[in-house]
């Protein structure tokens, strides 16, 4: 199975005066094309910082990171910008939708980064709202939408554009149980009729509890992660 994500010896140090802080410390991680991977941690572990420099949002101090065998930190920031917008969507805690724009403009904006027609991005925003089960609201704008409402918006916007590769950062932790359950629900169906790749970052054990495959990110490696079954 080819592998959509490829992360090797990724190190991420930051530094105040004389102070040296490691977040990452030679991580290694695999993702393949259509697999859903949790990864678990303690607030401040690194958690965001690792799915920034997946999703060529930060720099890592060294190692390499390969989406679709391409080396992402060797891209210009004009080269990167560009191959987010096509082949990485992301999903965050806090939807960070456009209050000014209606459902299906949030969702159209990167059909229309990309280059589509007004025509061609509202009509692919359109069904992609459909699918997530959003049909009747397209034409909303995200303060006449409830918080899980505005969640599937947010999640319909990172899938528009196909990508290979999903990063997503706590996205059911504002969530009550009920929406919680409905973005797995819808979640699952999307990685299954789209084949897309996911990364989620959660302390939702229950969530992390229904991916393919479950990580601890702790002393700045990802290591394999038991959950229990009670």
């Amino acid at each position: 199975m080819n592998n959509v994500l490829t992360c090797r010896a990724l190190s991420k140090d930051y530094v105040q005066g004389q102070n040296v802080t490691s977040v990452l410390k030679d991580l290694d991680l695999t993702v393949s094309a259509g697999e859903m991977v949790a990864v678990v941690g303690r607030s401040g572990c690194g958690k965001s910082t690792f799915l920034h420099i997946a999703g060529a949002l930060d720099k890592p101090t060294s190692g390499t990171v390969q989406i679709n065998d391409v080396d992402i930190h060797q891209l210009s920031e004009k080269q990167q910008a560009k191959f987010r917008n096509q082949h990485i969507g992301f999903i965050y805690q806090f939807h960070h939708l456009m209050m000014e724009f209606s459902a299906e403009e949030n969702v159209a904006m990167p059909l229309l980064i990309k280059g589509l027609s007004v025509q061609q991005a509202s009509a692919k925003a359109r069904d992609m709202l459909t699918k997530v089960g959003l049909s009747h609201r397209v034409s909303h704008r995200p303060a006449q939408l409830s918080g899980g409402e505005r969640q599937r918006v947010a999640i319909a916007r990172a899938l528009v554009n196909e990508p290979a590769l999903v990063l997503a950062d706590e996205p059911t932790g504002n969530l009550d149980a009920e929406s919680a359950e409905q973005i797995y629900q819808l979640l699952l169906s999307l990685n299954e009729s789209l084949k897309t790749s996911f990364v989620i970052v959660t302390h939702d054990l229950s969530l992390a509890g229904k991916m393919h495959r479950q990580l601890s990110l702790e002393h700045g490696k990802l290591a394999p992660l038991t959950l229990s079954q009670d």
